[in-house]
């Protein structure tokens, strides 16, 4: 009893610092660019290019992979982006998550109760932009204090025979990883939570590097379920968006589930750093994932058009 409060308190407590910071900076930066970001969403994307860096762009203003596809669901539900513009911006989306994640693995808890005060600081000026910034800079603050609480679990959780033991589980199915990262992440709506999170674990020696990269990767499906409940009762166009962020994002956790060991070394090449090995292991699935696809975007779009098409008029 004493172990499960020992991990769930600064599980919990963590856990909540880190959402409540993401949110404190997706509040922050929607106040100072949020209502430019729609026109100008559906005003450059008019190549698959221009959409890819649209959903780069987008995702880390808005620190949310599942909050930039729903912002498309809407703006393609209501006529401003056609179908077809759109799979620039979820390829974008990807590789936009891992910003956030890399700044993460830089190791900047000590910054974390500076910013956080001097946010609270810039948050009690009266200049609306000023107070703005104020929030990003308390966001980040709450989310390195995060991150710094949930390390406070690690110890517990070496000592614990029932993790022990899903961990020996884990390292012989790498699909138990995959499926626990993508449950993990559905629930709590942040596939960055789940990734510094699995970061934690893995500079503790709790995981190996392959059941890790699993769990990124069941993270990278995770970040749908949102975009999929979203497009629930929307139009043909609004559904084809979700799906193809789902499908796009199952497709490359399948192709790269046998090559985690690959990508592994790769990663083990770039840095010592076992946070930051996890860290550019993600940005390097996404980023080959992403620029592999976007050549393709126009083939992609018309295949998921074939998929769920459009009953009121005929499929291409």
């Amino acid at each position: 009893m004493f172990v499960v409060l020992s991990v769930l308190t600064p599980f919990t407590v963590g856990l909540s610092f880190f959402l409540f910071g993401l949110f404190a900076m997706r509040t922050g930066f929607q106040n100072l660019a949020g209502k430019k970001m729609e026109a100008w969403m559906s005003r450059v994307t008019s190549t698959p290019v221009h959409s890819f860096w649209v959903g780069l762009i987008a995702t880390f203003v808005l620190q949310s992979s599942g909050a930039v596809t729903v912002l498309t669901i809407g703006l393609t539900n209501a006529g401003m982006i056609p179908f077809t513009q759109t799979v620039g911006i979820i390829l974008g989306t990807n590789l936009g998550t891992t910003v956030t994640t890399e700044l993460v693995a830089l190791k900047l808890e000590s910054f974390a109760v500076p910013m956080l005060l001097i946010g609270v600081a810039l948050w009690l000026m009266p200049r609306r932009s000023i107070r703005c910034v104020g929030l990003v800079v308390a966001g980040f603050g709450l989310i390195f204090l995060g991150i710094d609480t949930l390390k406070v679990m690690a110890k517990p959780l070496e000592q614990s025979e029932a993790f022990r033991s899903l961990f020996q589980e884990s390292r012989h199915s790498l699909w138990i990883g995959l499926i626990t990262g993508m449950i993990f992440t559905a629930l709590i709506h942040s596939g960055s939570a789940t990734t510094v999170l699995t970061m934690g674990l893995f500079s503790h020696s709790l995981l190996s590097m392959e059941t890790a990269l699993a769990i990124l990767l069941g993270a990278n499906i995770g970040t749908c379920f949102t975009a999929v409940i979203a497009s629930f009762g929307a139009n043909t166009a609004s559904k084809q968006v979700a799906w193809c962020h789902t499908l796009f994002n199952v497709a490359g956790a399948l192709l790269f589930l046998p090559f985690l060991s690959q990508l592994a070394l790769v990663s083990a090449f770039l840095t010592d750093n076992p946070a930051m090995q996890i860290a550019h292991s993600q940005t390097v699935f996404n980023l080959v994932c992403s620029l592999a696809a976007l050549p393709f975007a126009a083939q992609i779009g018309r295949f998921i058009q074939w998929l769920i098409p459009d009953k009121r008029r005929p499929s291409p």
